[in-house]
């Protein structure tokens, strides 16, 4: 057991005009979990795609259990008994969990290009006993919840143990990236469990921007800045401020939500106001009103309503009935580009399918919701175009080798500061509907959307937040309201001085 499950030796991979990952060594041991943090872009994607065979190194060593490895692809990878619990969910939808968990490895589970059910059901229940889930083998991944999906991806990931080229009681490495992005409370310690579970047969890579659930399970702890691998630190000798210094390369400030920056809305106009708004299925008779300069939290558990009432504010979910204003004058949207037209602007959750535009730069995704900025006449002026998008780039941070990119090329931090931009580069922009708009940053980029949600209250934008946490949603917003069942069940005043608790918003979302 004293050889290392997992070892990156000097490993280096280049893009043009960046060095993702700049000699990074790393060691898994046997049965270790062990922490990687590091900010969007720091190189942590990249190296779980080595990892994963989607890339291969430029320079540097993979070895698996001291033995050199060169993956040519996801296959290959998990045949050496490395498997990925991806934070982008990997599993089709559209057919059953046991389909999932057996693809690419079917084996004698097909005859003849036909399944042969029976068989493939059992060794897909095996699977899932071994973490002990009670979803059905049967049961279409589109019918699950998000938390079941992650289960089945732990599941997917550990079925590398079958598939394994060498010996018997080999043991596989099971890499987790951001795996709690999404999940609750629950779920969280459920995942947990898991990986104690998962201690005793298998190592852990465990990838994640929450530092406290880094430090709570991990055995050690690597810090990658830039591409380098810039620490490594033991949890019990450092806390979660230090390693954000490490990370981040500057002290977390005392004012993480800019809380001191939230102004006054008393008095202010309305900028956005709904009344009886609904939607069958989804939500009823829901009222609301947004201010000029204010951020109004939408709080409430998964299927609350709140997830269709902000995409049905964007014209992309129809209502049945029920009025909506803007600045008092009734509008209906038939679609997004009727709200967009009206200056409305949408931050999805799933910003990779939705918020951006994959295969695009980083310059036509900024301009992609309203080019009249750049615009003289019916062309493009190449000139104002340059400058405006060089100008966002500076203000929002964001890192890329240049405004040509592809924006698949970049963190999920970056793309979403991208999406953003796309948003305020318009001049038309009065409400902002942002959902769940931190989710999967690290900490600073957290604190970098914080700062524009305040720099846009400032503009005068009104702002609809949904939010994966009641304390982001809290120190964020001037007003929280709460949903249950489709419906409002609380208004909450939220001010800079007095801000009601989560104890507060929970009673009133269960």
């Amino acid at each position: 057991m004293s050889t290392a499950a997992l070892e990156l030796r000097g490993v280096t991979k280049r893009f043009p005009g960046v060095v993702a990952l700049d000699d990074v060594s790393i060691t898994v041991r046997p049965r270790e979990v062990v922490g990687l943090i590091g900010e969007n872009g720091a190189g942590k994607s990249t190296l779980l795609k080595i990892l994963s065979g989607v890339y291969q190194p430029d320079e540097g060593e993979l070895l698996v259990r001291g033995q050199a490895r060169r993956f040519t692809g996801p296959r290959d990878a998990a045949r050496a008994g490395v498997g990925i619990v991806h934070q982008e969910q990997s599993l089709v939808a559209s057919v059953s969990v046991a389909e999932n968990l057996m693809l690419g490895f079917e084996g004698s589970a097909v005859r003849g290009g036909i399944y042969r059910w029976p068989e493939l059901n059992r060794r897909a229940q095996a699977q899932l006993d071994k973490i002990g889930s009670p979803i059905p083998p049967t049961a279409r991944v589109d019918a699950l919840t998000f938390a079941q999906r992650q289960m089945v991806e732990v599941a997917k990931a550990l079925s590398v143990e079958d598939h394994l080229d060498g010996p018997a009681d080999t043991e596989p490495v099971i890499v987790f990236d951001e795996p709690t992005s999404v999940l609750d409370g629950d779920d969280t310690e459920v995942l947990f469990a898991q990986i104690e579970r998962l201690r005793t047969r298998a190592s852990v890579v465990f990838v994640s921007h929450r530092l406290d659930e880094v430090l709570r399970v991990s055995d050690r702890v690597y810090v990658l800045k830039d591409g380098r691998c810039v620490a490594e630190r033991d949890p019990a000798d450092v806390d979660v401020q230090e390693l954000y210094r490490l990370m981040v390369g500057r002290e977390s400030t005392g004012s993480y939500y800019r809380e001191d920056a939230q102004g006054d809305v008393d008095g202010a106009q309305e900028v956005l106001g709904v009344t009886g708004l609904t939607r069958a299925g989804s939500f009823t008779d829901v009222s609301l009103s947004v201010r000029r300069g204010e951020v109004l939290g939408v709080a409430g558990v998964v299927g609350s309503g709140r997830e269709d009432l902000a995409r049905a504010l964007f014209g992309a979910e129809p209502v049945d009935a029920g009025e909506m204003r803007l600045a008092g004058t009734p509008v209906r949207f038939r679609s997004p580009a009727d709200a967009v037209h009206a200056g409305i602007g949408y931050i999805p959750a799933e910003r990779r399918f939705e918020g951006v535009a994959m295969g695009m730069s980083v310059a036509d995704n900024i301009l992609l919701a309203d080019r009249s900025p750049v615009s003289a006449g019916p062309f493009v002026d190449p000139r104002r175009r340059r400058g405006i998008v060089a100008r966002w780039i500076e203000r929002l941070r964001i890192r890329t080798p240049g405004p040509g990119t592809d924006i698949a090329t970049l963190s999920g931090g970056n793309q979403q500061k991208v999406a953003l931009a796309k948003w305020l580069v318009s001049p038309r922009l009065r409400v902002l509907v942002l959902d769940h708009p931190t989710r999967g940053l690290d900490v600073g980029a957290k604190e970098d959307v914080y700062r524009l949600v305040r720099e846009m209250c400032e503009r005068g934008l009104a702002i609809v937040l949904l939010s994966d946490t009641l304390e982001e949603t809290i120190a964020l917003s001037h007003r929280v309201v709460v949903m249950r069942d489709g419906r409002v069940t609380a208004r909450l005043d939220a001010p800079a001085g007095a801000k009601p608790t989560q104890v507060d918003l929970v009673e009133q979302m269960v």
